[in-house]
């Protein structure tokens, strides 16, 4: 069986590399299943729900460090509430693992299911 999503690492893209198809999305999205498919299947994207606008603020902060450890940048938007986070790979316009293991990660991110209430 394949290693969780939420264990390895993001790895440098490269260009001219496909992206991953429908059904090879939707099978690495079931280990992030509060995700959902936009574009036809070349993007990812997840709200989070939290208390007040420190929450979401908090959660940003975290993911950006995240996205610096991992080399993998998403697409962030929130405000009082809520955090709105969109994945996809640029180079190759579309999706490729690390936009998956990345979601597991902020995924993770959650310290406390009170904290968030998923969107």
């Amino acid at each position: 069986m394949e290693a969780a999503l939420v264990q390895k690492s993001c790895t440098p893209c490269r260009g001219g590399v496909p992206p991953l198809s429908r059904d090879e999305a939707e099978a690495l999205q079931r280990q992030a299943p509060e995700w959902s498919l936009f574009d036809n299947a070349t993007r990812i994207e997840r709200t989070y729900r939290f208390k007040n606008f420190a929450g979401a603020l908090g959660f940003v902060e975290q993911a950006g460090k995240l996205a610096e450890a991992e080399a993998h940048h998403p697409d962030i938007s929130f405000g009082w509430g809520y955090a709105t986070v969109s994945l996809r790979t640029k180079k190759i316009k579309g999706l490729h693992e690390n936009d998956f293991i990345m979601a597991t990660k902020l995924d993770r991110l959650l310290a406390s299911p009170t904290e968030a209430q998923h969107g």
